[in-house]
C-alpha cells in the first residue's frame, strides 16, 4: 500500500502536519482566514487563506486546487473575511477566461518562488480557483 496521498485532478491535498499543526496555529496567530458555510454541514468553517490585490479588488486563490472551501464558496457566493480577528463580509466571483489568467499571473510574480512548491505539483493554473471578493454591507451570518 502507497503512502503516498491519491490526488485528483486540480487537488493537492494537505499534509496532516498542514491540517493539525499549522492551519490552527495560523488562526490563532490572526492570519486572514475565510470563513464560508459548509454546503452540506451549513457550519461555519475556516480557512487560512492569503488575499491580495489586482486593480484594487481583494482577491483569493486556492493554492491548493479544488478544495473544500472551493466547492462551498461557489455554492454560497457570500463568506467572510476574518484580519486581525475581526470579520469583514464579502460576496464572492469566481474568474474565468482571460481575468483569471491575468490575476494568476500577477499573483505570481508578486510571490516569486514563494509560488513555486504548489506550481511544481499542480502547474496548471487552471487548476487554480480564483475568486473576487466585494464587500458586502450586510453580514453573511443568517
Amino acid at each position: 500500500m502507497s503512502s503516498t496521498p491519491t490526488r485528483r485532478r486540480g487537488y493537492l491535498p494537505p499534509s496532516r502536519f498542514m491540517r493539525h499543526v499549522v492551519n490552527p496555529v495560523a488562526r490563532a496567530c490572526g492570519t486572514p482566514t475565510l470563513i464560508v458555510r459548509g454546503r452540506i454541514s451549513g457550519r461555519e468553517i475556516s480557512t487560512p487563506v492569503a488575499p491580495f490585490r489586482f486593480e484594487g479588488d481583494r482577491c483569493v486563490i486556492a493554492g491548493r486546487g479544488e478544495t473544500q472551501w472551493v466547492r462551498n464558496l461557489r455554492v454560497a457566493g457570500r463568506c467572510e473575511l476574518r484580519i486581525r480577528w475581526r470579520r469583514h463580509p464579502y460576496r464572492a466571483t469566481e474568474l474565468r477566461g482571460l481575468e483569471h489568467d491575468q490575476v494568476a499571473a500577477d499573483y505570481l510574480e508578486k510571490l516569486g518562488r514563494r509560488a513555486r512548491p504548489f506550481l511544481a505539483e499542480l502547474p496548471d493554473l487552471v487548476d487554480h480557483p480564483i475568486f473576487r471578493l466585494e464587500l458586502c454591507e450586510a453580514p453573511v451570518r443568517s
